[in-house]
């Protein structure tokens, strides 16, 4: 009789848990909507137009298939989106997070800021008691019907843990943030932990009862050269604040923490690591070497991502080489193999499926 195969979600746990399943999964982060149609014209269907129906095409099991629990740790409720005014090809708006913004009408690229919601101390007062109420029962949404349903699917289910750093810096920009760290660090810590309070008191109102996979965290704190803020300071204001949260997680039963934060972390690793948030994802490949954090961590740290979308760009040869240098992460466990950001449209559809082959036949 043939061994039952493994759910996503199986899969998935056990991975994360240093087990051996019967394959690894195979995931991708997602991809930019730019690339899928650009895909359009060299073989994908038309009717394939968003991640979900692209994984689905292509028998992926991706990061779309991990189901977040219905839990508002930010804005709640977030500003309405409205363009203020059109300037030929380009577009000023206000986002969901306040931001007044400049884009190109055609293009993905990042935009260009033209004032923050979150400026001064009155703003945060404000916001405080209009928009970061954390005992507003309507930021939970039906998490128990949330969970049953992704455990009948199989899939993998988290709660996102919030953010400390991430949010404040979309609030307020990198610079000014930056600016505020060194001048005024008394407001930082209390912007900070207030937020750690909504986290713990969300998780304890959504948590009972729930059988939930992973936490997942997002910082974006660190560039091409390393991070945004010392690490003196991320271990002082941010790494208890961290410790705090993983500890309440691990009461629910919740022991893996994946952090998603872009450029080169390896400063931040070892804070992250004494806070509990022990899985580094998507290791951008051209900033942070996977090999190397599994090097000097060991069996602690867990890796997700780290597949450099550039060898994807330049072809079959340099797919077969980026395979080859991931094989012992592969090999020796605690690691989900994908592409190092979302596939961005300089990668062709066929050095994608190239890719995906010869993945899979690694798994």
């Amino acid at each position: 009789m043939d061994k039952k195969e493994m759910t996503v979600r199986e899969r998935f746990n056990k991975v994360l848990h240093w087990q051996k399943p019967d394959r690894l999964p195979n995931m991708d982060f997602g991809y930019w909507q730019e690339t899928i149609q650009r895909w359009h014209n060299e073989g994908l269907p038309k009717n394939v137009t968003n991640d979900w129906e692209l994984e689905t095409y292509l028998g992926l099991e991706g990061e779309a298939r991990i189901v977040t629990i219905p839990l508002n740790t930010g804005l709640f409720p977030w500003f309405e989106y409205k363009v203020l005014e059109e300037k030929g090809e380009h577009v000023i708006y206000q986002d969901g997070e306040g931001v007044i913004c400049e884009v190109h009408k055609s293009s993905a690229s990042i935009p260009h800021y033209i004032k923050f919601g979150l400026e001064t101390r009155e703003d945060w007062q404000r916001w405080k008691e209009e928009r970061l109420d954390y005992t507003n029962p309507a930021r939970i949404g039906d998490v128990k019907k949330t969970v049953e349903d992704a455990h009948a699917a199989g899939f993998p289910v988290r709660i996102h843990a919030g953010s400390l750093y991430g949010n404040l810096r979309n609030w307020m920009g990198v610079e000014n943030f930056s600016i505020t760290l060194m001048s005024d660090k008394d407001w930082v810590e209390e912007m900070m932990e207030h937020l750690m309070q909504m986290t713990l008191y969300l998780i304890d109102k959504a948590l009972p009862g729930l059988d939930v996979d992973v936490a997942w965290w997002w910082e974006d704190m660190c560039y091409n050269h390393g991070p945004l803020m010392s690490p003196k300071l991320f271990e002082e204001l941010m790494v208890p604040r961290y410790k705090k949260i993983t500890d309440r997680l691990k009461e629910y039963g919740i022991d893996v923490n994946i952090l998603d934060c872009d450029g080169k972390i390896d400063l931040l690793v070892p804070g992250w690591l004494d806070a509990g948030i022990n899985c580094m994802f998507p290791l951008e490949a051209a900033h942070t070497d996977a090999v190397k954090l599994r090097e000097t961590y060991g069996r602690d740290l867990l890796l997700f991502g780290g597949v450099n979308k550039i060898a994807l760009i330049q072809g079959k040869e340099a797919i077969d080489r980026e395979l080859e240098r991931i094989q012992p992460l592969i090999e020796q466990g605690g690691y989900i193999p994908s592409v190092d950001h979302r596939v961005p449209p300089d990668v062709s559809f066929e050095n994608y499926l190239y890719y995906l082959e010869k993945r899979k036949e690694m798994l």
